[in-house]
């Protein structure tokens, strides 16, 4: 890829966080006069010494992202180092995601943004945090920057045990039309291009369409249809960007089965127990960019408008409380999300020495209508509790970069944070207001860079919001009895990391760190149910090796290593010998690959992924097995065309993208069973792609 030295200096200026806008510098799009020639550089071969603020810290280009076969959408954040991304569902809803021993669930405790606009969806029907990435055309991604822990001024808000940081294209250097057609009914045509206006700039446009019907006994049905416009000017010393962003899915899952239903014959291993969950999801946004360059200054506006919303029916427990209509649900979430951030970075000095400062404000507001109904093939039978729900936050971040010497980088930082919840219950019982503030200091150390090497020291608190349901709750939804203890509204998180960093071997980057996390409460919104559930505090360590290896023009390697230790600090419940495990949470991940991409034009990637096994109850007396998964892609390409074919689970194993467990009853039985509930990953599945550009 073309990597503008603009997307480096926002990179650099901001501590390894991407608060301008990257551009791909193409025709017919013309760089602004003081961006400087783009560098070329190849996935992670960037190696952000003198640069980085953490040892951790990264990005990813969009040629890497371009070779790596992928399944779903949301495994494009499996280039960031020790990500696991699953399902447990269909294809239209939120993957499921794992990083540094936890499980993510849909994205809590991991911040996602996509050009400044977040991702993660606070006080959802489903699950705080959700993150659902199906808006996202891949082709136009840019590129991906990625940080662990809580070490970053700039990332507020979910953002533990990490954050990254989607950034789309400017303009194509050409346009494409790519067709796609593989097994199980995969289809998918994507066209883009770039166009110069009149006035100057240009204008990017992009459509999506997909169907897809998976392997599963009960087809998936799944559509999707994504649009993308935007469009950049110049003006001055200063750049422009308004982007419009739009989706629609629909679609039929097979959620998680009981072993025992396999096991027993009375289902397929790809069968279902309900087939008439599923769902269909809609997301429009407008958002505005603007970025102003002066000699010793620079500055980044944002602000935007989302429109979400969501129907989900599950059934994960089939006839356990309602043995006749079953047990079925309706989870609908409708907002508004409206916000914006500002920074402004300032170069100045400090007893003689280089100082550089950035000071910023994030402000966001969420307009929610959010119900959990029981259902019967997707009828409504009950509601359990609606609610709307005013949520709004405001950040101010600050952090300084002051260079002691040839060697030493010192970056203090913090931010304060302030939320507001107002909660309109149909129950007014758990109708209610709450406000909550937190500080969070930052301190990045920075030793070197000596023969290419770097050494870094980190340390950092953080915080993600609980549900606003949770902060004003006393009673239990389904009963309107039951007394339910209320959550606290921030949720604390300490870290630390010290690691290297490493390019003295030429060609090669690789960090090595080892880290600390702390939360004081992992409080959850359960959506399945309406209530709360208060886990106690945890405490995680691990250590992660990452490497790229860019051997020569055509060669490239990358391989990784992610050792977890996560527990409870105490007896999981505060009761002794039930175990401090962690229900969920990976202990090592391992994922390498190779990417070839030869002068005649022949080009392929192998990549593979093993995730071990992973407690399911807290005395680690059940667990998930292990999973090693294979993918391959070899293509051809000149100019003009380009045909490749992916062969994804290449070994076709048995794989479970996931397992759970707990309690269920399938028809027939008198009385709950505990047992293991599974969702298989696909079988080996052969995709074409053919694409044109012009």
């Amino acid at each position: 890829m073309q990597l503008s030295t603009r997307l480096l200096f926002a990179f650099v200026s901001t501590g390894g966080l991407l608060s301008a806008q990257s551009t791909e510098t193409a025709a017919p799009y013309e760089a602004p006069a003081q961006t400087l020639e783009p560098v070329v550089v190849y996935g992670r071969s960037l190696d952000l010494i003198g640069e980085a603020s953490a040892a951790s810290d990264g990005f990813v280009g969009n040629t890497e992202l371009a070779a790596r076969p992928w399944l779903r959408r949301g495994e494009l954040l499996e280039v960031v180092p020790g990500v696991v991304i699953t399902q447990h569902s269909g294809s239209g809803k939120a993957n499921q995601y794992f990083l540094r021993g936890f499980n993510l669930d849909h994205g809590t405790d991991f911040a996602v943004t996509a050009d400044g606009m977040p991702i993660n969806l606070r006080t959802h029907g489903h699950g705080q945090g959700y993150t659902d990435l199906n808006f996202i055309i891949p082709e136009l991604v840019e590129g991906i920057a990625y940080q662990k822990g809580p070490y970053h001024a700039a990332n507020g808000d979910f953002a533990t045990a990490g954050a990254a940081q989607f950034t789309f294209v400017d303009s194509l250097p050409a346009g494409l039309l790519k067709v796609e057609y593989g097994e199980d009914n995969h289809a998918r045509l994507v066209a883009a291009d770039s166009l110069a206006a009149s006035s100057g700039g240009v204008t990017t446009v992009a459509l999506e369409a997909s169907y897809y019907d998976g392997p599963w006994v009960n087809p998936e049905n799944g559509r999707r249809l994504n649009g993308f416009a935007r469009h950049v000017w110049d003006s001055g010393d200063a750049r422009h960007a308004v982007t419009a962003l739009a989706y629609h899915g629909d679609w039929d899952s097979t959620d998680q089965v009981p072993l025992r239903a396999i096991a027993s014959g009375l289902i397929d291993r790809f069968g279902a127990i309900d087939p008439s969950d599923g769902g269909d999801s809609d997301r429009a946004s407008l958002s505005y960019d603007a970025g102003w360059t002066a000699p010793d200054a620079r500055t980044a506006l944002n602000l935007h408008a989302i429109y979400y919303r969501m129907d989900l029916y599950s059934n994960f427990t089939y006839f356990l409380d309602d043995p006749v209509d079953g047990d079925q649900f309706n989870q609908r979430d409708e907002r508004g999300v409206f916000g914006g951030s500002l920074a402004r970075t300032w170069d100045s000095e400090l007893g003689g020495r280089p100082l550089e400062t950035t000071v910023g404000l994030q402000a966001r507001h969420d307009v929610i209508d959010v119900g959990l109904h029981r259902t019967a093939n997707r009828a409504r039978r009950s509601t359990v509790r609606t609610d709307r729900v005013n949520e709004s936050s405001v950040g101010l971040h600050a952090e300084s970069t002051l260079r002691v010497n040839d060697w030493l980088r010192v970056q203090p930082g913090a931010r304060l944070d302030a939320y507001a919840f107002d909660v309109d219950s149909d129950l007014a019982a758990n109708s209610g207001r709450e406000t909550d503030a937190l500080l969070s200091p930052k301190l990045n150390i920075v030793l070197g860079p000596w023969a290419r090497t770097e050494f870094y020291l980190s340390a950092g608190q953080g915080f993600h919001s609980n549900d606003a349901r949770g902060t004003t709750i006393t009673v239990d939804p389904a009963d309107g009895v039951t007394p339910v203890a209320r959550v606290d509204p921030l949720a604390r998180a300490r870290g630390v990391e010290v690691g290297v960093r490493t390019s003295a071997i030429p060609g090669l980057v690789s960090t090595l760190s080892v880290w600390a996390l702390e939360l004081d409460s992992e409080l959850l919104f359960v959506g399945d149910s309406g209530a709360t559930e208060a886990n106690d505090k945890t405490r995680r360590h691990g250590v992660e090796w990452a490497n790229f290896y860019h051997a020569n023009d055509w060669l490239a390697f990358d391989a990784d290593v992610s050792l977890t230790h996560a527990r409870y600090v105490d007896d999981a419940g505060g009761a002794p010998n039930i175990g401090r495990r962690i229900p969920g949470s990976i202990d090592t991940v391992l994922t390498g690959g190779v990417i070839v991409d030869l002068p005649g034009g022949w080009f392929g990637s192998l990549r593979g992924r093993y995730f071990g096994p992973q407690p399911l109850i807290e005395d680690n007396s059940v667990e998930g097995k292990s999973s090693l998964t294979f993918n391959a892609m070899v293509g051809w390409k000149n100019r003009d065309w380009e045909v490749s074919l992916s062969v994804l689970n290449l070994l076709d194993r048995d794989n479970n993208d996931i397992v759970y467990y707990y309690e269920s009853r399938l028809p027939g039985e008198g009385a709950p069973v505990a047992d293991l509930h599974l969702h298989p990953a696909e079988p080996r599945t052969f995709r074409l792609a053919v694409t044109r550009r012009f």
